[in-house]
């Protein structure tokens, strides 16, 4: 084998490391179409379905990705370690805290429909009102996560976009009234097989900044 250094093999580059400098939440009923096709084959951004509404401002903690992993294992006489491991179940959640009291935010927490019959009307056009049910309804979600972050050396916008196409509220926090804060409404949703995807998470990463990593970058002229 030929002889290297360890800068050449360990290939440590900082600008792909990652921050959601801006990001937002989006949601809507199954009724509205799956994100397929986010960015067009230029790497642009695209708008999403009709039916996505806002989640707005969340608390400075963002959005937590979280995953459940569990492994079923064979135990063997003649072995200190497993001799056969396979994957049980493997989960995904995401967690965040609304600041807002707007129509996603609200009725996301509150398991109401977010368009249609029971949907919340526009912010101050009549009475925002609603009532517990005996059985809460299972209803499930269209979820769509995007952060915008920049290439350092070309300064364009890249995105990360997360789609729960299936996705169930499966916690809530307490809803606190203070003075001295805002009232929020956190929230945990965990990802299921949507049938027509196949899936419980697309992932896209893209953009013109994100292009730009295809195209060396000219060294400057001394």
């Amino acid at each position: 084998m030929p002889a290297t250094d360890f800068t050449t093999i360990a290939e440590l580059r900082q600008s792909l490391i990652r921050k959601a400098l801006r990001y937002a939440i989006f949601a809507a009923d199954t009724t509205a179409a799956a994100v397929t096709a986010p960015f067009d084959t230029a790497g642009i951004l695209q708008t999403l379905p009709t039916g996505y509404l806002p989640v707005g401002f969340t608390t400075t903690d963002g959005v937590t990705f979280s995953g459940d992993l569990s492994n079923s294992d064979v135990e063997s006489g003649q072995s200190a370690a497993p001799t056969r491991s396979d994957v049980e179940t493997d989960t995904q959640t995401a967690q965040w805290v609304p600041q807002e009291t707007n129509a996603a935010a609200v009725a996301l927490y509150e398991n109401l429909p977010l368009t249609g019959d029971g949907a919340l009307p526009a912010i101050g056009s009549a009475t925002w009102t609603w009532s517990r049910p005996k059985i809460a309804p299972t209803r499930y979600r269209r979820l769509v996560f995007i952060a915008e972050d920049l290439n350092k050396d070309t300064g364009r916008p890249l995105y990360i976009v997360k789609h729960m196409p299936s996705a169930l509220r499966s916690g809530r926090e307490d809803e606190q009234w203070t003075r001295t804060a805002e009232i929020s409404r956190g929230i945990t949703y965990q990802a299921y097989i949507d049938d027509a995807l196949g899936t419980d998470m697309l992932t896209w990463i893209d953009g013109p900044g994100w292009r730009d990593y295809a195209t060396p970058t000219e060294p400057e002229t001394p």
